[in-house]
Order: C-alpha cells, then structure tokens, then sequence
C-alpha cells in the first residue's frame, strides 16, 4: 500500500447553511480545520484499501495532481467485492471537531456516490467503526458539498450498526469511500476538506 503526504492548515471566516455551496459561498464558510493538498508537508499520510482484503478485484489508487488529491480506479463486483477506499494514516484521537457541524468538501466527480469517513476510538468486535456520510457529485464539474456529523452513521465490514453515537472530539482518521455497487471506472478529485459550523448553530 502507497502512502501519501498531504498537508494542513487552518483557516476562520463566516459561515452559510446550505447542502452544496457556490463558489461565492466558499469565503463565506466558517472553518477552523482545513486539509489542502497543495504542499509539500509530510502529514497527513493516505493509503489506500480496496476489497482485495476480503478476496474481491477491485482496483483504487491515490495521488497528488495539479494541487488535488485524485482517487480513482474500478470497482468490480466479483468475488463479493465492490469497494475502494482512501484512509489516512493518523495518531489516535488527532482531530477534535467538537466544536464544528461538519466537513464540507471541494470535489470534482464522475456523477457517482462517494461516502466521506470517520473512524474514532469507538470499536466493534475488536475492530474500529467507521462512521459514513453520502455526497454526491456532478460529472466533470466543481461542486463544494457538505457531510453534517449528525447524518453520519455508524457501520463495521459492511455493515450498520445501532448506538455507537460519533465522538466528533476523537477522530484519529479521515477516509474516502466508493462502494455505489455499479462497476467499472470512478475517479474523484478533491481540492479540500474543512470543518464547518452552521449558521443556525
């Protein structure tokens, strides 16, 4: 698995409430926490997980291009696969987000569904919870959309869990996920994630 250094930064404006925001908007979005991938600095690292771990055939890969983190591969359904990913590979308990509503992102898609994911300390069966948020993205085209904490839910290998309530003061990782069930070729770019706070908060 490649590893990927991207970096971080942080950032404070005004904020807006709206499911997917303008270009105008961006300026206006209250964050605190925003991760870029325009510069050298070594943290955070990504690697990628496709379901090659679970025997499927699957292909994702991630990499730096004109300022962007590209994800991008095929899904295959055979073998009971049909899931690629992107994790970075962070200390436990690194981010704490308690004091925002959610991550929006800057995305350019294929038109297909793409989860954002959070894992904290929070485990099942020995092994973490990720907590998963849909977005949706326009082919070809620059969209800013948002993930609200309070929509996430949690799951483990597939599958959804009750309880199990997202610590958003103890996330120690940050993911991409496809797994829309529909083969053949996905690529997204993202341009930045950030924290936001809403304005009805």
């Amino acid at each position: 698995m490649k590893w990927i250094p991207l970096a971080m930064a942080f950032a404070t404006s005004t904020s807006l409430s709206a499911d997917t925001l303008s270009d105008q908007a961006l300026s206006e979005l209250s964050s605190e926490f925003v991760l870029s991938f325009d510069s050298p600095e070594t943290e955070p690292q990504w690697k990628a997980v496709n379901d090659g771990v679970m025997g499927g055939l699957s292909q994702g890969v991630g990499k730096m291009e004109d300022g962007a983190l590209v994800f991008e591969g095929a899904l295959s359904l055979e073998n009971n696969g049909g899931f690629s990913s992107l994790r970075t590979v962070t200390e436990a308990n690194q981010y704490n987000f308690v004091e925002a509503d959610g991550i929006a992102l800057r995305v350019k898609g294929d038109g297909r569904t793409y989860q954002l994911r959070l894992a904290t300390d929070a485990r099942h069966r020995g092994s973490l919870i990720s907590y998963q948020g849909k977005f949706e993205t326009e082919a070809g085209e620059w969209s800013e959309v948002r993930v609200p904490f309070d929509e996430m839910k949690p799951g483990w290998r597939g599958r959804m869990l009750n309880g199990h309530v997202l610590d958003t003061s103890k996330v120690s990782q940050l993911g991409i996920f496809i797994g829309d069930k529909k083969e053949g070729p996905f690529r997204l770019e993202v341009d930045w994630l950030k924290t936001y706070r809403s304005e009805f908060s």
